[in-house]
């Protein structure tokens, strides 16, 4: 099955983005690897099949937007590459510096461990502690990292340089977004998996949250994977990928990445 993909939304200033799309994933190697990556929950009649034989290769440096209808397994597959939940069946697998490790079989310190140094969350709910400034919302990770960013830094990255000592009910939610990247980015992680970040927010501010990815992601070389329902996003990506029925049913190399400030939706 083959998904026709929509058409171009009508973008204003349209440019490229300045770096060239990265080779296809048959050419590099992968920092993701699954295989029949399959998951289900429950038994007998009443069992979900959130995914079913997953096989996918993600490249170092990639950035990847999965889209796909409420409940065709894109945050099921983002929570197991991500070391949040387990696959029921197939492998997953992460390669860092040369050596690959296992997610599938992990036990759940390793996954602690995994999570804690080289994965970056960010989710549709920006979940900042409201009595702590932006600062020290990214301080929370600094001090745990091993060789982080300054919260100073992490926060100039995603233009919010001027905002750093507001409280969260001081800063828009875009502006709050923004915080959650900082803070996910502050680790210096391999890989930075995005679940819905824009879901809450308008278009305009989407595209400022958007942005900030983008830079993290040329910038820093950060591996990215953004799950989104809204199809405009995947014009900034180096590749789209399609789920449906707990699939990946289509895969497509983008080969006209566009800024993220002239999508539109």
């Amino acid at each position: 099955m083959r998904i026709k993909r929509p058409k171009r939304p009508t973008c204003v200033n349209d440019r490229m983005t300045a770096h060239a799309p990265i080779s296809p994933p048959e050419a590099a190697p992968c920092v993701f690897r699954a295989q029949g990556l399959s998951k289900v929950y429950g038994e007998g009649p009443a069992a979900v099949h959130a995914l079913r034989g997953v096989d996918l290769c993600i490249a170092p440096g990639e950035f990847v937007v999965l889209l796909g209808a409420s409940g065709s397994g894109k945050s099921t597959l983002l929570n197991i590459l991500g070391g949040l939940d387990s696959a029921t069946s197939g492998t997953a697998q992460w390669t860092h510096q040369g050596r690959t490790h296992e997610l599938t079989g992990a036990s759940d310190a390793e996954l602690t461990r995994y999570r804690r140094e080289h994965v970056g969350f960010v989710f549709q709910f920006y979940n900042l502690i409201p009595s702590l400034t932006a600062r020290e919302n990214v301080a929370l990770v600094t001090d745990l990292a091993h060789d982080p960013m300054t919260p100073e830094a992490a926060l100039a990255l995603v233009g919010l340089a001027d905002r750093m000592d507001h409280f969260a009910a001081q800063l828009s939610g875009g502006e709050q977004q923004r915080v959650a990247i900082a803070r996910a980015i502050a680790k210096r992680p391999q890989v930075l998996l995005c679940d819905e970040p824009t879901g809450a927010l308008d278009c305009a501010t989407g595209i400022v949250v958007l942005q900030a990815l983008e830079k993290v992601n040329r910038q820093l070389g950060t591996t990215a994977v953004v799950i989104t329902h809204n199809a405009p996003i995947a014009d900034m990506a180096d590749r789209v990928m399609r789920m449906a029925g707990g699939r990946i049913v289509d895969t497509q190399a983008n080969p006209h990445k566009v800024a993220a400030a002239t999508l539109r939706w």
